[in-house]
Parts: structure tokens; C-alpha cells; sequence
């Protein structure tokens, strides 16, 4: 494969907190420097935000619901498909701010454009959906219902598809007649400020706001009165604690957190594409770093040993490289604290008997010192109850389990706290429906792994979430339902 030399990189002029239509900088005068996870280089500071810069933006969304609540569906719609228009006109500068500063191939952030914009178009085409109902009450009375919007809406946002998810998730709740305040990630701020140099001022001031800051300002933005609801997309731990702020105001929360995903390949399945959907499951090219990804591989005994042969021959692909070449495969991962805990994984798989069959360590060469590299990493001989096949990892580490019973098969699968998603490989038309319906899992798979589907329910069980995004519940979620009676004389 040739590869092909990093691609030059427009950062950001405008290093502020956006809200209510101009840009600020942080009341404490906060900043926090961004790194590149693949170099270690600085990219320079940006605004960090304290409680009060939140609570700023959130009185900034709350002065401008009314006027957007009141603005024509169709209108609102407007807006969003511009912003789209825009978003696809600067797509490979926005995918490679989006690769330098998260550290994921800008091949694949390309595509993070075409599913944001998707989003955008596909929500402002349902504007005119959230419709009520008429109940009977004879000669008398009229009864209906409307939708309203909530009002000021949250969303705390993660590093994996920062640009992705901050454009993507304002479009629901915009569409409905909310203004937002998001709280794009931490660890990847760069690409969502670009952006909002490119359609900031699309949108009447204050319906889109963006305070960029620590745990501290995402717990205001979950607690705050003026907050009518939250969104986190985020590990399990944070989504208990936007929960337990939440609980103050009692206001509804939208968790999609993370999940210990199975993948489960019974003896029929087709060899080779039973190994493409496990590489593909596993999102490599984020370095794992998908709440989705089937990191738990089960492989019935009957066709065991020729998947993982021919997963080995695929998973070479993945090379890890820099970012911003569109030839890289495989990024990095988002900071060193992370690498860290993947290796440390690996220690303890190894420790615990996991029989190591690929990659395992930090890779070396040219450009491969200063950055949050890891091999791609397969373990095979896997049991239950090893830590690789309990706890989300959120790295390049695919565990490999055998198995001879169904029965048995889908015990193990459920056996965890998660219940995000679960792909099933088989020929066997039955089988698939049976394993589909006993898999505990929101988002079920079968002969596929990895893919989306716009319009489809996206969400987990158990504690990988709460609600469904990406479908037209997403944006029903963003309204509440109100009852009106009028008697006639």
C-alpha cells in the first residue's frame, strides 16, 4: 500500500466559547491546550469553561427559546439544511481538523461529515411529523393534542466522532423548536469550534450555544433549572452522574453510553464474511474507540480456527499512522491516559491466561514514538470471566471465545451490565430470529456488524443507555405532549 503524506491542516482562528450569537472568552480567562494524539504536538489553547460560562449560555438559550419556538417548522428546517450545505462544501477541512485533534484517520472522519449531514437533512425533513392526535368526545367537545418543544436542551457530547455527534445531535432538538447548549468533548474541541466559524451565525442568536469545559460544567448543564432536558453520549460512570444531577430538577435524561458487545458466529456462518464483519465490528480504524464495537468475538468450535485464520490475514490492514494522511488505516488513540489503560489490559489478559495471536504492544518506528499508538490486538483461548470479556476497554482489543451450545452461547453474551448491540452470523433463518430475540441488547445485527441506518432506533439496555437516537423518536423525544379540551356551547 502506498502511503501517502500528511495532508495540511486549517485550525481554528476563534478559540472562544460560542453563545448567544458571539463568541466569548472563558469569565475566569481559562484555557486548555489541545494535542495532537498522533504527534505531540500543540495545536495551541482554547477557552476552557467554568460553571459560570455555562450558566451564561444556558440564560443565552433560555432568552432565545421563545422566538424559535415560534419560528415556522419549515423555517427551522431551512436553517439546518444550510448548515448541512455548508458542512458539505468545507467537508475535507472539517475532516481534517476532526483527524488532528481526535487522532482518527481522516478517511474515516470524511464519512463522520456525510453521517452529520445526513442527520441535519434527515430531521429537518421531519418537522412537520410531530403531530398530535384528536380524541372523540362527541357533539360537545373537541379534544387533541399538540407537541411542544421542551425548551433549553443539553448535550454533552464524546471524542470518538466529535464533530459527528455535536452537529448530528443539535439537529433533533433544533428541528423540534429547542435551542441547545452543547458540551462538545473535552479531549477534542478543535473541529466543533471550525465549524462553528462556518455556520455560527446561520442560526438566530442563542439557539445554538457551546461551551467547551470540564465535569464541572457538564454537572451545570445537567442540573440547571433552565435545562429542560439532557443528552450524554459517554462512558457509564458519567452517565450516572448526569443522572444523579438530572435528579435535582427531575428532568428526563438521553444516555448512550457504552458497551461489551458480542459478536456470535454459529457453525453455518460463511468463513470469510463472518471475518470481514468481525473486523469491521470492531472499528479498528477508531482504534476500537466505539461504545458499539463487538469486542467479544464467540466463534462456534465447528469454524473457530478458520475465522480467526482469516481475521489475522485482515486485521494487517490496520496500520497505525498519522491522522491526516488519507492513506492511514488505523489512528490513535485520543491521549496517553488511554494507551496506558489498553496496555494495562493487555498485561492482565495476558496474566490471566489469554493466548496472544496478534499485535499486544506499542508499535515502534518512524512517527510512532511521540503518539497514543497501539497494535491491533487479538486474544483467542478467551473465557467469561476474564476482564477482557466483562469490562469495555474502548480500545483496539478483540477478546475470542469458543463455544459448542447455543444455549450456553447466549447466556455468556448477556452476562454483562451492557446491552448496547449484538451481531449474529448465520445461514439459518430460525436461528437468527431465536438468537436475535434472546440477545439483550438494544441494536441486533445478523450476517452485518458496524453499520447505522438513518431512520433506524439506535440505543441500548441496561447500562448502556437511555432512549433512541437516529430515528424520528430521536426528535419526538424532544417534545412533550400537551392536552387541549374545548366545550362547545
Amino acid at each position: 500500500m502506498t502511503v501517502s503524506p500528511p495532508l495540511p491542516v486549517t485550525l481554528p482562528e476563534k478559540r472562544g466559547l460560542f453563545y448567544g450569537g458571539d463568541w466569548h472568552a472563558a469569565k475566569s480567562g481559562s484555557v486548555q491546550e489541545c494535542v495532537s494524539p498522533a504527534t505531540g504536538e500543540s495545536f495551541g489553547s482554547v477557552a476552557f469553561g467554568q460553571p459560570e460560562d455555562m450558566v451564561a449560555a444556558i440564560e443565552a438559550a433560555h432568552v432565545a427559546f421563545p422566538a424559535w419556538r415560534d419560528t415556522a417548522p419549515l423555517q427551522r428546517a431551512g436553517y439546518l439544511k444550510k448548515i448541512a450545505t455548508v458542512m458539505r462544501a468545507h467537508k475535507q477541512e472539517l475532516a481534517l481538523v476532526d483527524a488532528a485533534d481526535s487522532g482518527n484517520p481522516v478517511a474515516a472522519m470524511l464519512k463522520d461529515i456525510d453521517i452529520a449531514t445526513g442527520q441535519l437533512d434527515f430531521f429537518a425533513g421531519l418537522v412537520t411529523e410531530m403531530k398530535g392526535d384528536s380524541i372523540p368526545m362527541g357533539p360537545d367537545a373537541v379534544n387533541f393534542t399538540v407537541r411542544e418543544p421542551l425548551g433549553v436542551v443539553g448535550r454533552i457530547v464524546a471524542f470518538n466522532h466529535p464533530l459527528m455527534f455535536c452537529a448530528g445531535k443539535m439537529a433533533a432538538p433544533i428541528a423540534a423548536g429547542n435551542t441547545v447548549v452543547i458540551k462538545p468533548a473535552e479531549q477534542a474541541p478543535l473541529s466543533v469550534l471550525r465549524f462553528l466559524e462556518l455556520v455560527g451565525d446561520i442560526l438566530p442568536p442563542g439557539v445554538l450555544n457551546v461551551v467547551h469545559g470540564g465535569p464541572e460544567a457538564g454537572a451545570v448543564l445537567a442540573g440547571h433549572p433552565l435545562v429542560a432536558k439532557v443528552g450524554l453520549i459517554g462512558s457509564v460512570p458519567t452517565g450516572r452522574a448526569v443522572m444523579r444531577a438530572a435528579s435535582d430538577t427531575v428532568k428526563d435524561v438521553m444516555l448512550e453510553l457504552g458497551g461489551k458487545n458480542a459478536l456470535i458466529a454459529c457453525a453455518d456462518a460463511d468463513i470469510e464474511k463472518t471475518a470481514r464483519g468481525i473486523i469491521a465490528g470492531m472499528n479498528f480504524a477508531w482504534c476500537g474507540q466505539s461504545c458499539g464495537s463487538t469486542s467479544r468475538a464467540f466463534l462456534h468450535s465447528d469454524i473457530h480456527d478458520a475465522v480467526l485464520a482469516r481475521v489475522l490475514e485482515l486485521v494487517a490492514d490496520f496500520k497505525p499512522g498519522n491522522p491526516t494522511a488519507m492513506s492511514t488505516t488505523m489512528g490513535a488513540l485520543i491521549n496517553a491516559r488511554q494507551k496506558a489503560r489498553v496496555l494495562a489490559y493487555i498485561d492482565t489478559a495476558k496474566a490471566e491466561g489469554a493466548r496472544l495471536v496478534c499485535g499486544g504492544k506499542a508499535p515502534e518506528g518512524e512517527g510512532m514514538s511521540n503518539g497514543n499508538f497501539v497494535e491491533p490486538t487479538i486474544f483467542a483461548d478467551v473465557t467469561p470471566t476474564m476482564t477482557i470479556a466483562r469490562e469495555e476497554i474502548f480500545g483496539p482489543l478483540l477478546a475470542v471465545l469458543r463455544w459448542d451450545e447455543e444455549a450456553d452461547v447466549m447466556r455468556q453474551a448477556n452476562a454483562v451490565d451492557y446491552g448496547l448491540t449484538c451481531s449474529i452470523w448465520t445461514r439459518d433463518l430460525s436461528r437468527a430470529h431465536r438468537m436475535a430475540r434472546q440477545a439483550e441488547a438494544g441494536f441486533v445485527w445478523v450476517n452485518k456488524s458496524a453499520a447505522h441506518f438513518l431512520g433506524a432506533p439506535f440505543g441500548g439496555i441496561k447500562q448502556s443507555g437511555i432512549g433512541r437516537e437516529e430515528c424520528i423518536g430521536e426528535m419526538i423525544a424532544f417534545t412533550r405532549e400537551k392536552n387541549i379540551h374545548i366545550a362547545l356551547d
